[in-house]
């Protein structure tokens, strides 16, 4: 009897939506293809999309808690910077000298962080930054996405201003594993 209600108690965690909505899988893949000559923007060492590559999609991203562990990435929010297109929130560029952020389409929620700021630690320090994107995690190797992949489930895209905020140089910058919350 033990064992049945051990058993039991196994189903019922693992089938629990709490716990199912703790987790985030992926949600398909794309294939890549190869941009056309001059198009995808290689700036902040962006990758451009592979002939034939198979990139993982999400709809969502890891939950948001008062210490959410993410992945820094370096973006320019500029018109003719790798970023692409215009900024999701507001379709404008804006200048790389502000605080920005753009989040993975599961952080960015359709939208809700628009406009909001975040506060992200890392390398010791600390900065809030403004929400005006999404790094799409679903769509990639495209125009609208300057030929680059789909963002990875986990980034926080920021500006340059973020970066030296953080107090990390410029031949230092790339990824960063960080902390953020809703400020």
């Amino acid at each position: 009897m033990g064992a049945f209600v051990v058993a039991l108690l196994v189903v019922f965690v693992s089938c629990s939506p709490q716990i199912h909505a703790q987790t985030c899988n992926p949600s398909g893949s794309i294939l890549g293809t190869e941009p056309p000559s001059g198009k995808c923007n290689t700036e902040n060492n962006s990758d451009c999309c592979e002939e034939g590559t198979s990139y993982t999609t999400y709809t969502c991203s890891p939950p948001v808690s008062s210490s959410t562990t993410a992945t820094l990435t370096l973006n320019s929010f500029e018109k003719g910077g790798d970023g692409g297109s215009e900024s999701a929130c507001d379709t404008s560029f804006h200048s790389n000298e502000e605080a920005l952020v753009a989040l993975s389409t599961g952080w960015y929620n359709d939208g809700s962080r628009c406009d909001k700021f975040i506060t992200i630690n890392g390398n010791g320090q600390s900065v809030q930054a403004l929400v005006v994107d999404e790094c799409d995690s679903r769509n990639g190797c495209d125009e609208e996405h300057a030929y680059q992949p789909p963002c990875r489930n986990n980034i926080v895209d920021a500006s340059k201003a973020v970066w030296e905020a953080l107090g990390v140089s410029e031949d230092n910058r790339g990824e960063l594993d960080i902390t953020w919350s809703d400020a």
